[in-house]
């Protein structure tokens, strides 16, 4: 059975560490890398969009696909924003098109731990994982007063907000 949960794929950067590469299209074990996280998240949610800059017009054959709203690759609370009116459920799992072996019940888990927040954070044991969360869909304002406020990093956004952090590790 689908969770009740929406999902946003972000895989609009720039790629700097990657010498451009669009990452999401990087291949490893013989795929891109968007395909092993859309393996990991298509049972665990009802539907799924991709936040991309560039390449659309091989994102949208996975998924719906929404560039950036803002010009010059503000950074993934942008591509958040743009995604948010594809989904069509209150709660949004975020994450980003680089993670290939995602937990199989990461959505499950958080929701299982948000309790009364609107925000669960995975953690791997060692770092806070911003780029893996649950958020609620009423929180979309805030999202567009950090970005009028210049606020791009999904982690500054998070500390604005009670979250509940769910450990993997």
């Amino acid at each position: 059975a689908m969770n009740p949960i929406s999902a946003i794929i972000l895989a609009g950067g720039q790629a700097t560490r990657m010498q451009g590469r669009d990452k999401g299209l990087v291949l490893w074990r013989g795929k891109p890398l968007i395909e092993h996280v859309l393996d990991r998240i298509r049972p665990q949610v009802a539907d799924v969009a991709i936040s991309c800059n560039r390449n659309a017009e091989v994102y949208s054959g996975y998924a719906p696909c929404l560039p950036d709203r803002m010009t010059g690759f503000p950074g993934p609370l942008a591509g958040i924003a743009a995604c948010l009116p594809l989904c069509k459920h209150d709660w949004v799992l975020v994450i980003a098109c680089d993670m290939p072996q995602l937990p199989e019940t990461l959505a499950e888990q958080l929701l299982a731990e948000i309790g009364e927040h609107r925000i669960a954070v995975a953690h791997d044991g060692e770092h806070l994982q911003p780029l893996a969360l649950l958020m609620h869909r009423s929180l979309a304002p805030t999202l567009d007063d950090a970005l009028r406020e210049g606020v791009y990093a999904v982690q500054k956004w998070i500390r604005r907000h009670p979250h509940a952090v769910v450990c993997f590790n």
